[in-house]
């Protein structure tokens, strides 16, 4: 495999792990962490299957790993604990930060469903293959992760129009 085929794939991946992990230098880590094991482990890839979709799943892997080895953070601040310090957004943004706030509060199996579904327009095979999960169980977590993230929008403070949620269905 050319390592070159790997650069059009590059801003999924990053879109993906920012929305995985929350935090763009964290996400860059998991893009540089992701980009490394493909090319140390080129050899696992089948030539004519999806690149893409096989890059999707080193990501899920590692990201999973990560997980597993992250220690337990000392201070963890649940937001809606601190909702009334924060000053409230001057611009449009704040669906945006709604809407980002509700997609980490949804469990991590039903939030890696609905990115790949809705924002990196993978089919549910393919999402099935990334995940390494039945597609009957990513159209169950999709049902799942879209009501779910429909409550906490309902919950958020309002804010003018749900046009994000609804590019999401």
């Amino acid at each position: 495999m050319d390592p070159r085929a790997l650069v059009p794939h590059i801003p999924s991946l990053r879109r993906y792990a920012r929305a995985l992990t929350g935090d763009a230098w964290a996400a860059d880590d998991l893009v540089q962490d992701t980009l490394e094991r493909a090319c140390r482990k080129w050899r696992l890839w089948s030539l004519g299957t999806d690149l893409r979709a096989w890059l999707f799943t080193v990501m899920h892997n590692q990201f999973a790993s990560q997980m597993r080895r992250a220690p337990a953070r000392a201070v963890v601040v649940d937001i809606d604990d601190a909702v009334h310090e924060l000053r409230a957004p001057d611009s449009q943004r704040d669906q945006a930060i709604d809407l980002q706030r509700c997609l980490l509060l949804l469990p991590e199996d039903q939030r890696a469903v609905l990115l790949l579904v809705a924002l990196e327009d993978l089919s549910y095979a393919q999402v099935a293959k990334v995940l390494g999960i039945p597609a009957g169980t990513v159209m169950s977590r999709l049902s799942r992760a879209r009501a779910r993230l429909q409550a906490l929008m309902d919950e958020a403070p309002p804010v003018a129009g749900r046009a994000a949620l609804r590019r999401l269905k």
